[in-house]
């Protein structure tokens, strides 16, 4: 009987439209029922995760900024934390303001951007000189984003030069030609050791569980990670053909509860 299901949350838990469906919260419900912890794993941060994890019920374990950080929200308590190159944060802070897009700073449970984009109180717009900033809080992963494709995607050989970081995942169309140039167009930045696969393999460490106890679901090059430890590996039918080569089993995509048709038929 596996342990611990650990869940991606945008293109994998969630549908296009950024919900949780009800038949994918009945499912996590039902597995939890069972003794298995379902624990999501995601590139965003803290809070975010958290909000998610309880709207569907999960456990109190999140895995936030790409496996940077890992989190005990009952306890509010930091499991894991990789905090980001001081020198590195304030050197892409320059390369996104000399382009004129948004650099956002995950630090613990808030986003610190460059400049605000939302006005619902989830960003925290940059106060102090970005020096002063990076000195005085941790930092677990960077953001550089733009709606603008054209403003982003010279952006990586920049990036790639930084020292002690590199990039984590990236929007689709930054990879796929074929991939549509909608929405946030992003790079995530963290250190180089952190990913979801390590984050995963701490966890399961602390909660001594074995890796072969684990399944891993996920749509994306981020997810790959988790792919390369976890003992069953879930792939959603939306990911692209590369992500693919690393499941154990493809289900449905994440507009046809993908998820929820997973759980369902490993808890009968």
């Amino acid at each position: 009987m596996y342990k611990v299901i650990f869940i991606d949350i945008d293109g994998t838990l969630r549908n296009s439209k950024r919900e949780l469906t009800k038949r994918t919260i009945s499912a996590i419900k039902k597995v939890t029922q069972k003794g298995i912890l379902v624990v999501l794993c995601s590139g965003r941060p803290q809070k975010f995760t958290e909000d998610v994890s309880r709207e569907c019920g999960a456990s109190q374990y999140v895995i936030t900024s790409n496996g940077a950080n890992i989190y005990d929200y009952k306890q509010s308590k930091n499991l894991y934390i990789s905090s980001m190159d001081k020198k590195a944060c304030i050197e892409l802070y320059n390369i996104a303001i000399k382009a004129g897009v948004r650099l956002v700073m995950n630090v613990g449970p808030i986003k610190v951007v460059s400049k605000l984009r939302k006005m619902d109180g989830s960003e925290t717009e940059l106060k102090t000189d970005i020096e002063t900033f990076v000195n005085e809080n941790n930092i677990e992963q960077c953001l550089i984003e733009d709606t603008d494709f054209e403003k982003v995607k010279p952006l990586k050989e920049n990036i790639e030069k930084v020292e002690n970081v590199e990039i984590k995942n990236q929007h689709k169309s930054l990879i796929d030609p074929k991939a549509p140039r909608e929405g946030t167009i992003y790079y995530d930045i963290a250190n180089i050791e952190v990913n979801k696969g390590n984050a995963i393999k701490k966890l399961c460490e602390i909660l001594d569980i074995s890796l072969k106890d684990a399944i891993a679901i996920g749509d994306d090059y981020n997810d790959i990670s988790m792919f390369k430890v976890a003992g069953y590996n879930v792939v959603m039918g939306n990911a692209n053909e590369e992500v693919k080569k690393y499941a154990n089993e493809i289900t449905l995509t994440n507009e046809e509860d993908g998820v929820a048709v997973f759980l369902e038929k490993l808890i009968k």
